[in-house]
């Protein structure tokens, strides 16, 4: 699998400056495979530590911080004969020895020549209570399932990624047949690497299928392993199981009365935030005015997606037969897995936050909001070919912005007010890239 983060790594390790890295993800989007395969391609050797059930490191990194002693230690456990200007130091499932996380301040304060490399499961959850980590100290890599672009790559579609990459826009749309197809299956399979692998193995969707279930109950029994609250336990999976709902009404805002009748927002707000730090969510905050900072308008309204498209149509049930059934799967749910497609190659490929906008009373919506430089770009999100934008439309005669984005199903086209972007053709990387 080709992954775009193994280029954010190679930039990694030529940058001078650089800490010790932590790989922040959800559990299963590949991080331990691109550290390895990272780690194969641009260093002689490999020492790959893993912290899960270890107490050989944990009584390690209980002493003293002296890099000498760590590193013979790391030596032994690892079997290889670390040396600093060609091994990559490989932490795994670090959050299960707190103190190797905070060993990486003095790595970088006494042993900056040394290349680690570290992630884990829940990894974020672990940094939001670690008392000890080291702020300032080391760099940060965000890793999320595979974006279109990458899951073209996979199944070996290299030459409609050139195409897109050439903006040849009348090509694209002579060739959207093919892109079209490819969509309809990614928006099934999704960007989990072990899913899209038994696709392109078996190309048989069933088996598709239970690997995304099976992925799903992985997540569900995390909840109670690694939250020690039984109430907050269920909590957490009254918001998990509550996302496709959420996302099949017409208006998208996270309503928790619909979790129980009479609750209020603080009573979950411990629960939706270990979701968020666990990556398994993303949650798009609501702004008032599309003025820079976007952060500063927003207010505590959002909209709750899932970790992945995949992923979300089977916590639907969407049954596989749709793949087959023309573009009915670009509507379904009310056009909900299309909005999540959409955020999921914006999240992948954009630094900044996502928020969407709204009127006050609720009379008109845009999907997304993102900052890229100065600029505000709104984005509307359509489903099918019914391209009456009134939303975006009423945003535009408000704010007036230089660029305003429509994603559908429609070819590429340029209005005075509007820049039309088929769904597959999101990529590359930057939206104001695509003009």
């Amino acid at each position: 699998m080709q992954r775009k983060i193994l280029q954010s790594l190679q930039n990694w390790k030529q940058n001078p400056n650089r800490k010790p890295l932590i790989i922040q993800g959800a559990r299963q989007v590949g991080k331990t495979w691109a550290m390895k395969h990272f780690g194969e391609q641009s260093f002689e050797q490999v020492a790959y530590i893993n912290f899960d059930n270890n107490p050989r490191m944990k009584t390690l990194f209980s002493g003293d911080y002296d890099i000498n002693r760590l590193i013979l230690g790391l030596k032994i456990e690892s079997g290889v004969d670390i040396q600093a200007h060609n091994t990559l130091i490989i932490f795994d499932e670090v959050q299960e020895v707190p103190q190797a996380l905070s060993s990486l301040k003095y790595f970088y304060e006494n042993a900056p020549e040394f290349y680690i490399v570290s992630a884990g499961s829940l990894l974020g959850v672990s940094l939001h209570h670690q008392v000890s980590f080291p702020v300032g100290k080391v760099d940060f890599l965000p890793l999320y399932p595979m974006d279109f672009h990458e899951f073209l790559l996979a199944v070996g579609k290299q030459d409609l990624v050139e195409l897109l990459n050439l903006k040849d826009w009348s090509l694209i749309s002579a060739m959207k047949s093919r892109y079209i197809e490819l969509l309809r299956q990614y928006y099934f399979v999704g960007g989990m690497p072990e899913a899209v692998k038994v696709f392109i193995e078996t190309q048989n969707v069933d088996a598709v299928r239970q690997v995304q279930k099976n992925l799903l109950m992985a997540y569900e029994q995390d909840f109670s392993k690694h939250i020690r609250d039984g109430q907050t336990v269920q909590k957490v999976r009254s918001i998990w199981h509550s996302i496709p709902e959420q996302l099949a009404k017409e208006n998208k805002k996270f309503i928790y009365a619909n979790l129980q009748k009479g609750v209020r927002s603080k009573d979950y707000e411990i629960a939706l935030q270990w979701l968020k730090d666990s990556g398994l969510v993303h949650s798009v905050p609501r702004i008032k005015k599309p003025h820079l900072p976007l952060s500063a308008y927003q207010d505590n309204a959002f909209k709750l997606y899932g970790l992945d498209i995949g992923l979300l149509s089977a916590q639907s049930h969407l049954d596989a037969s749709v793949l087959l059934d023309g573009s009915r799967i670009f509507s379904e749910f009310k056009g909900a897995l299309t909005e999540q497609y959409v955020l999921q190659q914006l999240i992948a490929n954009q630094d900044n936050p996502v928020f969407y906008w709204a009127t006050e009373k609720g009379t008109a919506e845009v999907d997304f909001v993102v900052q890229q430089k100065q600029a505000v770009i709104p984005i509307e999100v359509k489903a099918e070919e019914n391209l009456k934008a009134k939303s975006l439309k009423v945003y535009v005669e408000q704010f007036q912005p230089e660029h305003a984005f429509r994603f559908s199903m429609a070819d590429y086209r340029e209005q005075d007010w509007l820049v039309n972007v088929p769904l597959y053709g999101i990529l590359p990387l930057k939206i104001n890239s695509i003009l």
